[in-house]
């Protein structure tokens, strides 16, 4: 398995913004597809962004479409998530996950898909 540290979370104003890293080790990073999740307190953990191994495929969940950014740099074993026009309704602990691919294009975007997963960061946007 993958290990996955996450950081660059923390306490921003709405219309701020953030960019979350996800560090992996132990394995070949440029075999897992990465997604980022999101779970806000007393809430399931929901589906933020997905990038395929090559970082020619993305996807967005519709509410942050427009706002956030998912990228990879497959050199540094590193993912990231650019926030934009933070809202207070971003307000979660922000997870990394990585998932083995045969396929460089392919995406994933349910939880259930992932094997690995990181410890999270805490984003919290003040109103």
């Amino acid at each position: 398995q993958v290990q996955l540290v996450e950081s660059g979370g923390g306490l921003v104003q709405a219309g701020g913004s953030l960019r979350l890293s996800c560090a992996a080790s132990g394995r070949t990073f440029s075999w897992y597809a990465m997604g980022w999740f999101r779970q806000a307190q007393g809430k399931e953990r929901e589906f933020v962004a997905a990038i395929s191994r090559s970082g020619g495929s993305k996807h967005y969940a519709d509410s942050v479409k427009g706002r956030f950014t998912i990228s990879r740099d497959n050199a540094k074993n590193t993912v990231y998530l650019q926030m934009n026009s933070l809202k207070p309704e971003d307000t979660a602990v922000y997870y990394c996950a990585a998932r083995s691919s045969i396929s460089g294009g392919y995406i994933f975007t349910q939880a259930a898909d992932f094997g690995s997963w990181g410890q999270g960061t805490q984003v919290t946007v003040s109103s």
